[in-house]
C-alpha cells in the first residue's frame, strides 16, 4: 500500500520516537502534522522536513488542545489517513514512595491522550471507510517489573485498548489497528524519572542493548504499506541481546 500524500498526524513529534516515525513518514512521502507542546522543536524539525508539513501546538493531557488542534487540521488539510499515538511519559516509580501526581500524569497522558486523539479521527475514517491507527505501547505492557507497575498499566491499556478497536472498528468501518511494542529505546524517556531509590537500584549503563528510534519508525512504515487485506494488528521489537 503506497502511502504517498497520506496526511499523517503523529503526536509526540519532537523528539525520540515520535520524531523519528514523523522524518521517515515525511521521506516516503506523507503530509505529516508535527504534534506536540514542545513548538520550537516541532519548527526545527519541520524546516528539515522537504515534504508539507504542520506544526501543532498540542497537549495530549488536555482535551480542548487536542480539539482546537485538530480543528485547525481538518481546515488544513480536510483528511487524516493515519494516526501515531506516539506521545507519552515513564516516570518510573516503586509504588511504595507514592508518587501520586506522577502516575496520575502517566495515566493522563499514555492512555487518555491516546483516547482523545481517537475520537478526533473517528468521524473522517468512518465516513472515508479507511485510515491507519499505529498506538505505540511498550513491551513494559507484557512484562511487569517492579517500579514499572503504573507505566505498565498504561502501556497495557493501549495493547487491550488496541485489540478492542481491530474488533470494533476494522470489520465495519476499514480501519486498521497496529501496536508497535518496543523494548529499550535510545530516548530521554528515563529523564522523567525522579524516584531515587529506584534510580540507585536500576543502575542504568549506556552499554545496555538499545534500539534506535529508526528501528522504530521502520516498524510503523512496515504496518503502514502492507496491502489493505492485511492489518498488522501487533509488533513486540526488542534490540538484539534482551530476551
Amino acid at each position: 500500500m503506497k502511502i504517498k500524500d497520506k496526511v499523517a498526524v503523529v503526536t509526540g513529534a519532537s523528539s525520540g520516537i515520535g520524531k523519528a516515525i514523523a522524518k521517515r513518514l515525511s521521506a516516503e512521502g506523507c503530509k505529516v502534522v508535527l504534534a506536540s507542546r514542545s513548538v520550537e522543536k516541532l519548527i526545527e524539525l519541520q524546516e528539515e522536513l522537504k515534504n508539507e508539513t504542520m506544526v501543532a501546538d498540542m497537549d495530549v493531557s488536555n482535551t480542548e488542545s487536542v480539539t482546537g488542534c485538530f480543528h485547525d487540521i481538518w481546515e488544513r488539510f480536510g483528511q487524516v489517513d493515519i494516526l501515531v499515538n506516539s506521545a507519552g511519559v515513564m516516570p518510573l516509580t516503586y509504588l511504595k514512595n507514592r508518587h501520586l501526581d506522577e502516575w496520575l500524569e502517566t495515566i493522563e497522558v499514555n492512555v487518555k491522550g491516546t483516547l482523545r486523539c481517537i475520537n478526533e479521527v473517528l468521524p473522517a475514517m468512518k465516513t472515508q471507510k479507511n485510515g491507519h491507527i499505529i498506538n505505540i505501547a511498550s513491551v513494559d505492557g507484557r512484562e511487569i517489573f517492579e517500579g514499572g507497575a503504573v507505566y505498565g498499566a498504561s502501556k497495557a491499556a493501549v495493547i487491550a485498548l488496541s485489540r478492542a478497536m481491530r474488533m470494533e472498528l476494522s470489520p465495519e468501518f476499514n480501519i486498521r489497528v497496529t501496536a508497535i511494542e518496543p523494548g529499550t529505546v535510545a530516548t530521554n524517556l528515563r529523564d522523567d524519572i525522579t524516584d531515587q531509590e529506584l534510580l540507585g537500584d536500576k543502575h542504568y549503563s549506556d552499554n545496555e542493548p538499545k534500539l534506535s528510534p529508526e528501528n522504530i519508525a521502520d516498524a510503523v512504515i512496515y504496518a503502514l504499506t502492507q496491502p489493505d487485506n492485511v492489518n498488522v494488528n501487533e509488533l513486540l521489537i526488542k534490540p538484539t541481546g534482551k530476551a
